[in-house]
């Protein structure tokens, strides 16, 4: 079964640590039978950590996790201590396979998504 997790930073704000779960639950509505579990997990501030997110996926049955950083710049966040995270928990599930995706900010569709924010201005 395959499992992804949203990568975020985590807030002090809760309501912002809810709109990231709010994410992943609705992308777990449009994944569908692709990913079975999805969910978020924190760098800091926030619960569950990144590790953390990966250890309840496999208890849930996951083989396969996929892990999608919820940054736009490849600051040291991306480079470091997500990787890091992943490192923590393979070192503890080493028949999990892990994969890390690029962070969102590479997407090429990043630039659909600031134009059609873009024209919400120009409708408000």
């Amino acid at each position: 079964m395959h499992a992804l997790i949203i990568a975020a930073h985590g807030s002090r704000r809760q309501a912002s640590n809810q709109e990231v779960h709010g994410v992943a639950e609705r992308l777990a509505r449009l994944a569908g039978a692709r990913y079975p579990i999805c969910r978020a997990g924190f760098l800091e501030l926030a619960e569950p950590s990144i590790a953390q997110a990966i250890r309840q996926a496999a208890a849930e049955g996951a083989t396969q996790v996929s892990v999608v950083p919820y940054l736009l710049a490849a600051g040291r966040h991306v480079i470091e201590d997500i990787p890091a995270a992943l490192a923590e928990a393979q070192a503890e599930l080493p028949d999990l396979e892990i994969r890390l995706s690029g962070h969102i900010g590479q997407s090429p569709r990043l630039l659909e998504v600031l134009l059609d924010c873009a024209e919400q201005c120009q409708t408000a």
